[in-house]
């Protein structure tokens, strides 16, 4: 007679066998998603293991690290652009709003310090890298400058703010300032009527200094047609310009016995 232990494990042997197997496979592909990942374009990844920065940020690609003790934190650093409204004093006390537009990018060999130091993903770069930087450079710079100045030269004193963010930012070297815009400035109404009527006046006189400048060119180029003129050169002037038909011509400069008066052609006077 047949043990009934026998039979049953008789009975269930193949489907054990499959089941471990199915059992090893799904171990071997949970193994490996935690051993392969992947990098998209125009990121870095940082591992960390147990916690720890561990080697040089990862390029985009496929990666490998080790399963349950290590893990990766991606950084984008392809060029971000972040527009910010401000408001700030001038020199001279007075109130403006624009905005400042800034474009940057994280370095992609400083993903790890950014980790260590400052930043666990990309999302807090810009309010914690970029933006303290970025408003200290518009205060510093603004602060330095009359409203109508400012509204006058807007444009070099955007130089000079994107010249003034890199500089802070090269303190810490985490990313570089591609480029800085400055849009939107707002002034009290007043002030603008004050700043337009400074500018034309500026151009009344630009216009006027053009004029002075002109005149003195054309007397000075009199001063010296005149002072290079002679009697032989006015003589050889008008030879060139006499159609033959003239009655009078002037007697040739320097002839002997001529006294200087005209020459009688066709005994006509």
């Amino acid at each position: 007679m047949q043990s009934p232990l026998r039979s049953a494990n008789g009975s269930d042997g193949p489907g054990t066998i499959l089941s471990l197997v199915l059992a090893v496979v799904v171990g071997l592909a949970i193994l490996l998603s935690q051993t392969v990942f992947i990098v998209p374009a125009g990121n870095v990844a940082v591992v960390t293991t147990l916690g720890k920065v561990t080697g040089v940020p990862r390029n985009p690609g496929a990666n490998i690290k080790a399963p349950l003790v290590q893990n990766t934190s991606l950084f984008d650093v392809r060029t971000q652009v972040k527009p910010e409204q401000f408001s700030t004093l001038t020199k001279d006390l007075q109130v403006i709003q624009a905005t400042a537009t800034v474009k940057y990018a994280m370095k992609p060999a400083e993903a790890g310090r950014i980790y260590e130091t400052i930043a666990t993903d990309d999302q807090q770069i810009y309010p914690r890298v970029i933006q303290p930087s970025l408003l200290k450079a518009l205060k510093s710079v603004f602060s330095q400058y009359e409203l109508v100045t400012i509204a006058t030269e807007w444009n070099s004193i955007s130089e000079l703010v994107q010249e003034k963010v890199a500089e802070e930012l090269r303190k810490f070297d985490y990313v570089t300032v591609q480029g800085l815009d400055l849009t939107g400035l707002q002034i009290a109404e007043e002030y603008r009527a004050a700043i337009e009527q400074k500018q034309i006046a500026e151009q009344q006189l630009l216009r006027a200094q053009t004029e002075v400048l002109i005149a003195e060119q054309e007397a000075k180029r009199y001063q010296t047609l005149n002072s290079s003129l002679d009697d032989q050169v006015l003589y050889k002037l008008f030879l060139d310009k006499w159609d033959g038909q003239t009655s009078v011509v002037p007697a040739l400069p320097g002839a002997a016995g001529v006294s200087g008066s005209s020459v009688i052609v066709n005994g006509r006077r």
